[in-house]
């Protein structure tokens, strides 16, 4: 049996140049940070032949066309099962569609754990690149790098997202009382919203290949916007980088209509209100996790559970997806 595990994330900067509608004609870069919340998948061979899936639903097939999870399905067939006996099952500390990063987080611990019990070894950069190929080549996902990325590698990291393909990963230069300050200043709250950000992303995908100068501006400022952060953060002053975080927020939700709703307005300037510097929703938006930077946790605490928005306590991960068990 092998058991491994890949971090979700949260993105600190640039967030949106990761697309390959993007990056191919201008170039990319975000900085995402591995967070202590996972998805595990286990892989085994069963006693008997057959495809065996658990995941939110069960799955019993004799072959890899037959399998309904477009992930899983694409995995098997990358690494050319020729008599499928594979059990895989995997579990999750955070449900899907609430932003931070959940599918390329499966993809790679998927991966990692198919290799692993096929006795094959994979570099993050190779594993990340894998799982992108599923996602985005294979399946046609209107996604970005970042997630596949970030997960592997883990850390707070850097990602320059170049026009031929190449991705360069380079750790974020904190002090450790920068780290120190980022880890217990960041904190994040739930919004009750789930949604895939695969339209979203779509029309940002059709709008920034169609040349559309509105959106085109927009994400050229938003990658300028994550340089600035990774001066700030690597200068050691986290309250500016907090002052970013809300700079982005407010161009990031200009870049399509489905990005926020009235609600989220409301507790995001309710939290601007309670202590927080700045924030902005985690990942494509439309719901998932209001992320905020602020020195004074208790008073914004207390107003995001008197608004009834539950917080999720995390730390950094810098050791990414990897194997637990084998």
């Amino acid at each position: 049996m092998i058991i491994t595990r890949s971090p979700l994330r949260i993105t600190l900067g640039g967030g949106g140049t990761d697309l390959p509608s993007y990056y191919r004609q201008y170039g990319g870069f975000l900085i995402a940070a591995a967070i202590d919340k996972y998805v595990y998948v286990t892989v085994m061979r069963p006693f008997i032949e057959g495809i065996f899936l658990k995941y939110s639903k069960l799955e019993h097939v004799e072959t890899a066309d037959d399998v309904q999870h477009p992930i899983i399905r694409e995995a098997i067939r990358m690494l050319g099962f020729r008599t499928p006996q594979v059990e895989i099952a995997t579990l999750a500390d955070i449900p899907a569609g609430t932003g931070l990063g959940s599918s390329g987080s499966f993809s790679t611990a998927l991966l990692k754990a198919l290799f692993a019990h096929r006795r094959r070894l994979l570099h993050p950069n190779e594993l990340a690149e894998l799982a992108c190929e599923i996602e985005i080549d294979r399946l046609g996902e209107p996604i970005g790098k970042q997630d596949q990325y970030i997960a592997a590698y883990g850390g707070v990291t850097c990602f320059a997202f170049n026009p031929d393909n190449r991705v360069e990963a380079c750790p974020l230069r904190l002090s450790m009382e920068a780290l120190f300050d980022l880890e217990d200043n960041l904190l994040l709250f739930f919004t009750g919203f789930s949604r895939s950000a695969s339209s979203i992303l779509a029309d940002q995908k059709v709008r920034t290949e169609q040349a559309d100068g509105e959106m085109l501006g927009n994400l050229h400022y938003v990658k300028e916007l994550g340089l600035r952060s990774r001066q700030a953060l690597e200068a050691g002053d986290t309250g500016l980088f907090g002052e970013l975080m809300h700079e982005h927020w407010e161009h990031k939700r200009r870049r399509s209509g489905g990005m926020s709703n009235p609600l989220i307005d409301e507790w995001y300037d309710l939290g601007r209100a309670n202590g927080a510097i700045g924030g902005k929703l985690v990942g494509a938006g439309g719901g998932g996790f209001l992320l905020f930077y602020a020195e004074d946790h208790r008073r914004l605490r207390a107003a995001m559970a008197n608004a009834g928005l539950e917080e999720l306590r995390f730390r950094f991960d810098f050791e990414g997806t990897k194997v637990l068990f084998g």
